[in-house]
């Protein structure tokens, strides 16, 4: 039996979840840089799933998939220049992108991340 382990947990959830050889990120937004252009803002979520992914053993090259919502898909480009700097160019994921409506007005961008260890 594959033990689970929890890393920034609170009362709603745990920013990542270990299971085996593999580590679930919740959604992130930019904590540092809400309200800010979309480009702050997926910087910041970047920079912040790259922490979470090293606080469980593991990094970007090692993503499985990605999910990402954006509040206005007329952003999807400026988002795509962010990510295209970021991302393992021998390692992409499988990726998903989609408009919706986030949990909060400042929040423009979202994204989750499943990684390998």
């Amino acid at each position: 039996m594959s033990s689970i382990t929890r890393i920034d947990g609170g009362p709603r959830m745990s920013q990542a979840v270990v299971h085996g050889n593999t580590v679930y990120l919740a959604g992130q937004v930019a904590l540092d840089a809400g309200g800010e252009s979309v480009t702050a803002q997926t910087r910041n979520i970047l920079d912040r799933i790259d922490a979470l992914l090293a606080k469980a053993g593991t990094d970007k090259t090692k993503l499985l998939s990605a999910s990402i919502w954006l509040a206005d898909m007329a952003d999807f480009a400026e988002m795509n220049a962010v990510w295209d700097g970021w991302v393992a160019r021998d390692n992409t994921p499988a990726r998903a992108a989609v408009e919706s409506k986030l949990a909060a007005p400042q929040f423009t961008v979202e994204i989750a991340v499943i990684a390998a260890l």
